[in-house]
C-alpha cells in the first residue's frame, strides 16, 4: 500500500533548496513544508488538491503546508524545476506591526489567496533570482548561509504577500490573533526560540494546550521523535553551528545552546559524533579554509 505523506528531516533541516530535473511524474503526496515551485524549462502540470495549474516557463506556484500535490509533465517532456521546501513557522520578520509570515499565511490559505504566480508576476518578484541564490548559498555552505537563505526566502515571501494585497487580500486582526495560538505543527518555532532556557516538555505541551501524555504522543507521531530528542537534536545542531563558525569557548556555547554544563555538552558531542567539540571545530574549520 502506497501512503501520501512523505517524511522529511524538517526538524534538522528547515529550509531545502534544490534543482529538480524530471521525465517522470512526482506522484499525490503531502508533508509538512511549504514547497514553492518555479518553473526554468518545461511544461508543468501541477495538481493541488481538486485544481490543475499549467505552469510554463517562469511560472510559480506554492503548496501550502499539508497539501495533497503532485506534478506532470504537460508535454511528456523534460521538467526543470526550482524547488524551495521551508518550515514556514521558523521565517519570522522583526517587524512590529506586521504578524508572523506563517499566521499570513495560514489566513491567505483560509481566505483562498492564489497559489500560481505567472512569468509577469514572478518577474516583477525577481523570483528567478531569489531561488537561484537560495540554491547556490544551500550548494556552498559558507559562513552565514541560513541568514542569507531564510533573507531571500522572506523577500519572496513578503512578495507574493504584496501580489496579494493588490488582488484584495488584507492581513487583518485575524492574522495577529494567529501569532499567539501554538499547535503541534508551529510548536518547533517556540522551542527554537527558547532554547538557551532550557525549556521542560511540560512547559512546551502546556503552550499547545495539551497535557503531558497527549503531547508527547502527539510530537512523536508528527515528528518521528520524542521532543526531548528533538531539543537535544537541536543543541547539537545549534553547537556545531557556533564551533564552525565562532571562537566562542565550550563554556559559552554550552550556555547558549541550553545545556546543564560544558561536560554535558561535551558528552552529548562525543556520543552523537565519535569526537569532542574540540576536535569537530579543529576539522571543520580546517577544511573551511581549503
Amino acid at each position: 500500500m502506497r501512503y501520501l505523506f512523505e517524511e522529511n528531516d524538517m526538524l534538522n533541516n528547515p529550509v531545502e533548496c534544490f534543482t529538480f530535473y524530471s521525465d517522470y511524474p512526482v506522484r499525490p503526496h503531502w508533508h509538512y513544508y511549504m514547497e514553492i515551485i518555479y518553473t526554468v524549462e518545461g511544461n508543468a502540470e501541477m495538481h493541488n488538491g481538486n485544481n490543475i495549474y499549467k505552469a510554463a516557463q517562469g511560472d510559480m506556484v506554492i503548496f501550502h503546508p499539508k497539501s495533497v500535490h503532485s506534478i506532470y509533465s504537460a508535454d511528456g517532456k523534460p521538467l526543470k524545476l526550482n524547488v524551495l521546501k521551508l518550515d514556514i513557522n521558523r521565517m519570522n520578520m522583526s517587524s512590529a506591526y506586521s504578524p508572523k509570515l506563517r499566521s499570513i499565511f495560514r489566513c491567505a490559505e483560509k481566505n483562498g489567496m492564489t497559489v500560481f504566480f505567472s512569468s509577469e508576476e514572478t518577474a516583477a518578484m525577481n523570483a528567478a533570482e531569489s531561488f537561484e541564490r537560495c540554491i547556490g548559498e544551500m550548494n556552498r555552505g559558507r559562513y552565514g548561509y541560513d541568514i542569507m537563505i531564510r533573507s531571500e526566502i522572506c523577500r519572496l515571501l513578503i512578495n507574493v504577500l504584496r501580489c496579494w494585497q493588490d488582488k484584495g487580500f488584507r492581513v487583518d486582526s485575524e492574522a495577529f490573533a494567529e501569532d499567539s495560538r501554538y499547535d503541534i505543527y508551529n510548536i518547533t518555532e517556540y522551542i527554537d526560540s527558547s532554547m538557551a532556557l532550557n525549556p521542560k516538555v511540560s512547559e512546551i505541551a502546556e503552550k499547545c494546550g495539551m497535557s503531558y501524555s497527549y503531547f508527547a504522543k502527539k510530537f512523536l507521531a508528527v515528528y518521528g521523535k520524542t521532543c526531548k530528542e528533538y531539543i537535544e537534536d537541536m543543541r547539537i545542531y545549534k553547537a556545531e553551528e557556533f564551533l564552525i563558525f565562532t571562537d566562542f569557548d565550550l563554556t559559552y556555547i554550552s550556555q547558549e545552546t541550553g545545556f546543564s554544563d560544558c561536560s554535558h555538552m561535551i558528552k552529548s558531542f562525543k556520543k552523537r559524533h565519535g569526537m569532542t567539540p574540540k576536535h569537530f571545530r579543529d576539522i571543520k574549520q580546517k577544511n573551511l579554509t581549503v
